[in-house]
């Protein structure tokens, strides 16, 4: 079986903590042939700890691209740039996996949307927590009908003070919003595939400007302090998504927030026959799958705590990195459906942009 033959586009956080370990960790089905960075001296160490000895170093994504040795793009950029070196990508005739969210806006979504349709190639977008292993155990429960209707959820993307202090994450003309698009990306799209629901309806939303442009300055940061005078996005933010089946979702995201519980990547799902919630990240050192039922007249509780694995701030592959990598190059290989779909990640950055939209009106915004 040949090999996929990979091209990174973007060498910095992401790429080095997710995808080159994890595609390196899979090297059975790929090698990477071509890195690409602004930095130049970042793709060069790149092709230097996950390349092949004759990858090849670009600074211009469009070189990449058009390379003919490759023959799928990971877009490992800002989110700002992911429609462009997508459509790009798609245009020479390249399968694309962008990293979340799909686009900062719907407008740029659409575009890849019509780019990936019109290739014919495959195309994917990093949401890795539906692979850890508590997301899978509730989403086989799901599928199973065993919740029965789930008309009620929340999505959790919540942090005490983890405001990442690198990178260009507080930089808005960059990353087009800061913990929502971040951070609450994750939950919503968990919280989403759970249900099995992509049709809301309208959005209310409500962003912070609060602690993270106080002037006396941020203590407490587990990332270290961040400057306040270049803190251009929100330190929180909350949405109320109603669906077109009647069913509700609460979505909350913070970098900064007094509270007690902190937690991300993890939702509350209410059914007509039993309810679950997944506590990953923040305060819970180990995932927790929570099952709460009826049994013999008697409120019941199931829990299920695997053993728990490390978010992406220190390197290496982690379990779900790898499982994401190895079910992406194989669905490549076998011409099969990746287990995130365009369609799904599409609705995703459509209500995280709705929630920017209507706290920046006051208004309730409908799709």
């Amino acid at each position: 079986m040949a090999k996929v033959r990979v091209g990174i586009v973007g060498c910095g956080g992401i790429a080095n903590q997710k995808h080159m370990p994890s595609l390196k960790a899979n090297a059975d089905l790929n090698e990477i042939v071509a890195f690409c960075d602004i930095i130049e001296e970042r793709a060069v160490k790149a092709k230097a700890d996950f390349g092949t000895p004759d990858a090849k170093v670009y600074t211009d994504y469009n070189d990449l691209v058009n390379d003919p040795n490759v023959d799928v793009v990971h877009v490992c950029t800002p989110n700002v740039s992911h429609c462009p070196i997508s459509v790009a990508a798609f245009e020479a005739g390249k399968h694309v996996m962008c990293e979340k969210p799909m686009a900062h806006c719907t407008a740029d979504a659409q575009k890849m949307i019509d780019a990936w349709k019109k290739s014919g190639k495959k195309f994917t977008i990093g949401y890795q927590n539906r692979l850890r292993d508590d997301t899978q155990t509730l989403h086989a429960s799901c599928e199973a009908g065993e919740l029965g209707e789930i008309y009620f959820a929340k999505a959790h993307a919540l942090r005490r003070r983890a405001v990442p202090t690198w990178g260009v994450f507080p930089n808005k003309a960059l990353q087009g919003g800061g913990p929502l698009i971040d951070i609450g990306t994750h939950a919503l799209d968990i919280t989403l595939w759970m249900m099995n629901n992509y049709e809301p309806v309208s959005v209310s939303g409500s962003v912070n400007y609060k602690l993270g442009r106080l002037p006396e300055g941020p203590e407490g940061n587990v990332f270290g302090p961040w400057d306040p005078e270049t803190f251009e996005v929100e330190d929180s933010a909350f949405g109320f998504i109603k669906m077109k089946n009647g069913a509700t979702i609460y979505l909350e995201a913070s970098w900064a927030l007094n509270i007690l519980k902190s937690m991300e990547a993890s939702t509350t799902l209410c059914g007509t026959k039993a309810g679950a919630e997944i506590h990953h990240g923040g305060s819970y050192p180990t995932d927790e799958l929570i099952y709460n039922t009826v049994e013999h007249n008697q409120l019941m509780e199931k829990t299920i705590s695997p053993a728990g694995v490390v978010d992406f701030f220190e390197g290496g592959a982690s379990a779900e990195g790898v499982r994401e990598q190895k079910q992406w190059l194989e669905a490549i290989i076998n011409d099969t459906e990746p287990l995130v779909k365009p369609e799904q990640a599409f609705v995703v950055t459509q209500i995280l942009e709705a929630i920017y939209k209507s706290a920046e009106t006051g208004k309730e915004v409908y799709l």
